[in-house]
């Protein structure tokens, strides 16, 4: 190959992966750290798939998005917790709440170029052991009594110290740019596009119903592993409908006419973690793995929420992926009537609800509900920032494969920050 010639890529398969249950913030895992979390997630996967050997993993790519100092290189340090061998490579990425997915598509990335032969991808948040920050008039005395030449120096400044300092800076749900809550802001967008409450509850109870149905079923028995006490995803409400649902009361949007969002249509603070292994064919097929499906293409995209057309809906916070998917599916020569399965992060129902109307006013064809979403999703596993990504594609890959036949899946993720990542899955 010359050194102008293109690499050639290979084709990246999915194995498998492992999530601990997902837990509501302050519950049971209210100790429980970003690593700890993620180590039990990453051991589920080294013993279900045998990678305990030495260099058996090339690679482990990570996030948070609430971290610790503590957790400055976390990956990293849950490697060396956990079964994986200690030599195993890993860094950190971090996109909001794309922050699982682009952790996959980096780790596929490498795999594809022959830069690797396997790796591990995941991530992990926490709401219930958010960091706390010194209050930043605090932290600038103490920096300036640090830096104090004398004694003296340092006794004068520490001693412009007072009681207001002493409180912290919590972390807040709120975008830096507007101050908007990210419930704020999907109400902005909820209003634009004319969700309905209705619709947003029976998309919510839908979730809860079909996560139980796919529980009872086993489905979860090689996707999640135990951890303190817990077997399954604490928010799920097996017996949530739409008539329950529409007793609620709204939380967001309160100042406008009519607010549809509430707590049963928006995910709740959740705390958990979740791992996928991905490989090349050739690399599964030496250790007798049958991929569940393949990582065939992926796109990111941002929308300007500060000074777009934010109230027209068109560049609402959650709405990257209304112009991600379509960019993607056109490069794939796709549309939406080719998936057999689509999976939607519910960060809110009335995100996935405007996204699929802005997906139709940009040419795509309607999603047949009876595809989307259909093992459940964030509205009723709860979304713990990092993870969801990983087990979103770990979820979907478990689908595709038991269809025992080819198929195609579509991936969209909103995140922060305007942003959006999406990919595609498919079984041959």
């Amino acid at each position: 190959m010359s050194p102008l010639e293109p690499p050639r890529t290979r084709r990246v398969a999915i194995i498998g992966g492992t999530r601990v249950p997902f837990a509501r913030s302050d519950g049971p895992y209210a100790s429980a750290s970003n690593q700890e979390m993620l180590t039990a997630a990453l051991d589920g996967l080294v013993e279900r798939y045998g990678l305990q050997g030495p260099g058996a993993v090339g690679e482990f790519v990570a996030g948070a998005v609430l971290k610790h100092s503590r957790d400055f290189n976390l990956a990293r340090e849950t490697v060396l917790g956990s079964a994986l061998d200690p030599r195993t490579p890993a860094y950190d990425v971090q996109q909001a709440c794309g922050t699982g997915l682009q952790a996959v598509i980096a780790a596929a990335n490498k795999i594809a170029l022959g830069q690797t032969e396997s790796a591990v991808a995941g991530g992990a948040d926490t709401a219930s052991d958010a960091p706390l920050g010194v209050n930043d008039r605090l932290r600038r005395i103490l920096l300036e009594a640090r830096r104090a030449k004398s004694l003296g120096g340092r006794a004068k400044a520490l001693a412009r110290i007072r009681p207001g300092h002493l409180v912290p800076d919590i972390p807040r749900n709120a975008e830096p740019r507007t101050g908007l809550s990210m419930g704020e802001h999907a109400a902005v967008t909820a209003r634009a596009w004319g969700v309905t409450r209705e619709a947003q509850d029976e998309l919510a109870a839908t979730s809860h119903q079909r996560l139980a149905a796919a529980y009872e079923r086993g489905f979860f028995q090689d996707l999640v592993v135990p951890f303190r006490g817990l077997a399954r995803d604490q928010n799920l409400r097996p017996g949530s409908t739409v008539e329950k649902l529409a007793a609620l009361k709204p939380v967001f949007g309160l100042s406008g006419d009519r607010p549809t969002m509430t707590a049963g249509n928006s995910t709740p603070l959740t705390d958990g973690a979740a791992t996928v292994l991905l490989a090349s064919e050739e690399w599964a097929r030496a250790r007798g793995l049958e991929p569940l499906a393949y990582l065939t293409a992926y796109e990111t995209a941002a929308v300007d929420f500060v000074g777009g057309d934010v109230a027209g809906g068109e560049d609402g916070l959650l709405m990257a992926p209304a112009y991600a998917v379509p960019r993607m599916l056109e490069r794939a020569g796709l549309g939406i009537e080719d998936f057999d399965l689509v999976e939607i992060h519910e960060a809110f129902a009335s995100q996935v609800l405007a996204t699929l109307a802005a997906w139709e006013k940009r040419g795509l064809a309607p999603v047949d509900r009876a595809r989307l979403n259909v093992a459940g999703s964030s509205l009723a596993t709860g979304h713990p920032f990092a993870a969801t990504g990983a087990r979103v594609v770990a979820t979907l890959a478990a689908l595709l494969a038991e269809r025992e036949g080819p198929g195609r899946g579509l991936i969209s993720v909103c995140a922060a920050g305007g942003q959006g990542v999406t990919a595609i899955l498919e079984r041959t």
